[in-house]
């Protein structure tokens, strides 16, 4: 085995100029496919770790305009979403809906403290809200603010620094909206989102006790094809013409927004990034395992006379196959890996470059991509010198003696 490693390394060492130009190519090759699947690989992060994914399993529905009559009612009225709606939506497709809560969009309104006022609408929520809020200060409506309809108030990071001055000091104290006093339950920080919550109960007293609603949110669980969220929005919309009077035909009834048949389409259009991505890197690799294998022939080429006398003292065709393999193998690993050094540290850097970007989340290089590259590495070497070894192994011992 040192022999045959000796062997490989003085004939590279032979051709310094040639094995430094080929190896550029395979490095070049190899750093190119791990920066464009590291660059997918942190497209995904994002898709996965953003507020469209963790709500993934949530169907919204918003009141509409029936386009369709429907048992002597005519095209064109106003259909609403009531409070009866949510147990229905739960009794009538309780194998798959986990909940169903409303909200309430209040209009725009003077919020003050005695040091400053803001002014903007307020929803009243269910807790299940929540959902994409990560609280910074005190906590989110709960199911007893419901049941006493509290005067507490959610607000966001900036209407509390505007109000209080600071968002530490707001929980705890107390805001007039609407000609009342309402505690500040909790401050919530988010990119995007600025809206201000109270208990869903709370709003409906403030709105005399209205039964209609603004949006219905309906989540679900077991679903994991696109067939089976279709299906759910389809089972939906049945629901709610029954109980609203509309055809569940009709679309433009009730506005629909399946987040999970997005997520769905979504998921497979990220599948398809990651493809193009190493596809992409793979043409690049091969361009410099082509040098390779054009390396190996003229090596081969060369080498006729010593494969001739190896061959007339009794070396195998096993032996001389070896050879020529894994020294095409040894060459593209070796510029390989510096291929995986530098794109490492290429990812690296654009992980630093792209910190708190919501487009791109940790694109650099995992445990798994590497074992992947080592493989592509492998496989690549050995296929670049396969065929100047099967080139080698035609020879024939008298003609190869011949040749000077």
């Amino acid at each position: 085995m040192l022999d045959l490693i000796n062997e490989i390394w003085q004939t590279m060492r032979t051709n310094k100029l040639r094995t430094a130009l080929t190896g550029i190519s395979v490095a070049w090759g190899i750093f190119m496919l791990i920066m464009l699947v590291g660059l997918a690989k942190g497209v995904l992060n994002s898709f996965a770790d953003g507020d469209f994914a963790k709500s993934a399993n949530i169907i919204q529905i918003w009141p509409g305009y029936a386009s369709m009559p429907y048992k002597g009612l005519k095209e064109g009225r106003l259909i609403n979403l009531r409070d009866t709606d949510l147990g229905k939506i739960e009794r009538e497709n309780k194998e798959v809906v986990k909940y169903a809560a409303a909200q309430l969009n209040m209009p725009s309104t003077n919020i003050s403290t005695s040091r400053d006022y803001i002014s903007k609408s307020y929803i009243g929520v269910f807790p299940e809200a929540q959902e994409q809020l990560v609280m910074s200060h005190g906590r989110f409506i709960n199911d007893h603010d419901l049941e006493l309809q509290r005067k507490v108030i959610v607000l966001d990071k900036k209407s509390a620094e505007t109000l209080f001055g600071s968002e530490d000091k707001a929980v705890g104290n107390v805001v007039n909206m609407t000609g009342l006093s309402f505690t500040v339950a909790g401050v919530y920080d988010h990119q995007w989102k600025s809206d201000l919550y109270i208990p869903y109960t709370t709003a409906r007293a403030l709105k005399g006790y209205d039964d209609k609603l603004s949006t219905i949110r309906v989540s679900a669980s077991g679903i994991n094809t696109l067939e089976k969220a279709d299906e759910l929005e389809k089972k939906v919309r049945t629901t709610l013409g029954k109980s609203e009077s509309f055809d569940s035909d009709d679309s433009s009834a009730v506005w629909v927004w399946n987040r999970f048949s997005n997520y769905i389409s979504n998921q497979k259009g990220m599948g398809i990034l990651n493809t193009v991505m190493w596809v992409i890197g793979l043409l690049t690799l091969i361009t410099g395992i082509v040098g390779v294998s054009n390396i190996m022939f003229v090596s081969v080429r060369e080498r006729t006379h010593e494969i001739g006398i190896r061959r007339a003292i009794g070396a195998k065709p096993m032996r001389i196959l070896k050879q020529v393999i894994l020294e095409s193998v040894a060459m593209t690993t070796i510029f390989g890996y510096v291929g995986i050094l530098l794109g490492t540290i290429g990812t690296e850097i654009l992980s630093r470059a792209f910190a708190g970007s919501d487009f791109i989340k940790d694109p650099t290089v995992s445990i798994s991509l590497a074992l992947e590259v080592t493989l592509v590495l492998i496989i690549a070497g050995a296929l670049a010198g396969l065929f100047p070894a099967m080139r080698a192994l035609k020879i024939r011992p008298v003609e190869a003696l011949r040749t000077e």
